[in-house]
């Protein structure tokens, strides 16, 4: 099997929950290779990397959307897709006509979910396939205001979920809920914009103080004590703590056991999660934040696994970097005053703080993938110099995988 390009956008609901990823499958050649490459490469690269890389890895247990294009959609090789798992994105390249509307017709009643792809207009032709499709995934980034309100009325009349893609803004989302669309995609909910002047949530900072108290190498009474400040956090930790030793001969009653038998490393990866798991009070996007963040985190070690597979300090600085590098955005603080206040190792400020050095490269990296570029994500890759992108795309769903296990969860997390 050829090499694969696997990019994963997520799609979310007003309630700001992530309810679908849009996949994004290349050759491994440039962001065009589906362009001129035939349809039969496509389809397998399509039907190989569900059934080779697993769909739980992949998606959890939200449905993934695929552009398909006029080829595509006609073949029967379609019908070798999961139905349950898929959406079927209808390209705004596919020409509508008898025979299109006719094949929608007839993957609908096979229980597909079929999606218009990128509308910026209603008219005759998008009329006819109206009846049929489950979403309209409309780019709001291409209409204006009064056009947007003309599209949203229009489409109400019909029995299709509204999906506004391209949003670059809060403000924008909330105008588009009131409008009635359901479901979101950008690469904005993927990573909130920091709200200058926000405040942070206070139980953040709390957290905040608790990881940089573990961080620090403080004693673990320095630790213990501010447990004990903290009665709801205390009791998750107890209760946590006893469920993953439950092999030991008595009950860990207090706090300063629960941190010795936890220890410093998985304490660390605990509190990190909780940042991103613990209740919102400001709306911000707390699932989609810990999804990204937990998968950054994961693929941030595999990778500096491979890169100094016997520094085990290097890896779990990785996992730091990774898990950290969101921070901003949840708490609504500057980077700088992230880093300052935890007082990190050199190369961690750098990749943090400039995305330089090599955990800013693999980072950068990271970040390059989740916007699907597979040109930026290749030329990083040659300078790096020591991953293919194959190996990259099987670390990348070890890390989805990861990442899913711990969103189901996400009230108690489980860490390994």
């Amino acid at each position: 099997m050829k090499e694969f390009f696997l990019g994963r956008q997520p799609i979310l609901d007003c309630n700001q929950n992530i309810v679908a990823y849009e996949l994004l499958f290349h050759l491994g050649k440039s962001d065009h290779a589906n362009d001129t490459d035939n349809l039969l490469a496509t389809a397998n690269v399509i039907v190989n990397a569900y059934g080779q890389l697993g769909i739980e890895n992949v998606l959890g247990k939200q449905r993934g959307f695929i552009n398909v294009d006029t080829s595509l959609l006609m073949s029967d090789v379609i019908c070798l897709l999961p139905r349950e798992h898929v959406v079927l994105e209808i390209m705004e390249s596919v020409k509508i006509s008898d025979k299109v509307i006719q094949r929608c017709i007839e993957l609908k009643q096979m229980g597909y979910q079929l999606a218009l792809n990128n509308v910026t207009e209603i008219n005759d032709e998008t009329e006819w396939l109206l009846p049929i499709v489950n979403i309209v995934k409309v780019n709001v980034l291409a209409l204006d205001k009064k056009a947007l309100v003309s599209i949203a009325g229009k489409l109400k009349h019909w029995p299709v979920l509204l999906l506004a893609e391209k949003v670059d803004c809060g403000e924008q989302a909330k105008y588009c809920m009131e409008l009635g669309f359901q479901m979101f995609q950008s690469y904005y909910f993927a990573k909130p914009e920091i709200l200058t002047g926000k405040r942070a949530d206070p139980a953040k900072l709390i957290l905040l103080k608790l990881l940089t108290l573990v961080m620090s190498d403080s004693d673990v009474e320095d630790v213990e004590k501010e447990f004990k400040y903290q009665p709801g956090l205390s009791y998750n930790l107890l209760r946590m703590v006893n469920s993953v030793a439950s092999g030991l001969p008595q009950r860990i009653n207090s706090i300063k056991h629960a941190i010795m038998i936890l220890g410093r490393k998985q304490l660390q990866r605990w509190i990190q999660l909780l940042l991103y798991t613990s209740e919102q009070t400001d709306g911000i996007l707390s699932n989609a934040l810990m999804q990204t963040a937990a998968t950054r985190g994961k693929l941030m070690e595999l990778i500096a696994e491979v890169d100094r597979p016997h520094d085990k300090n290097h890896q779990d600085r990785a996992f730091m970097v990774g898990i950290l590098s969101l921070l901003d955005a949840l708490l609504g603080i500057e980077m700088p005053q992230i880093v300052g206040k935890l007082g990190m190792t050199e190369d961690m400020r750098q990749a943090l703080l400039q995305r330089d050095g090599r955990l800013g490269r693999q980072l950068e990296l990271i970040e390059a993938n989740e916007k699907g570029g597979i040109d930026r994500v290749q030329s990083i890759l040659t300078e790096l110099g020591f991953l293919g992108l194959g190996e990259f795309t099987n670390l990348e769903l070890e890390a989805l995988g990861w990442a899913n296990r711990i969103s189901e969860t996400a009230a108690n997390p489980i860490i390994s």
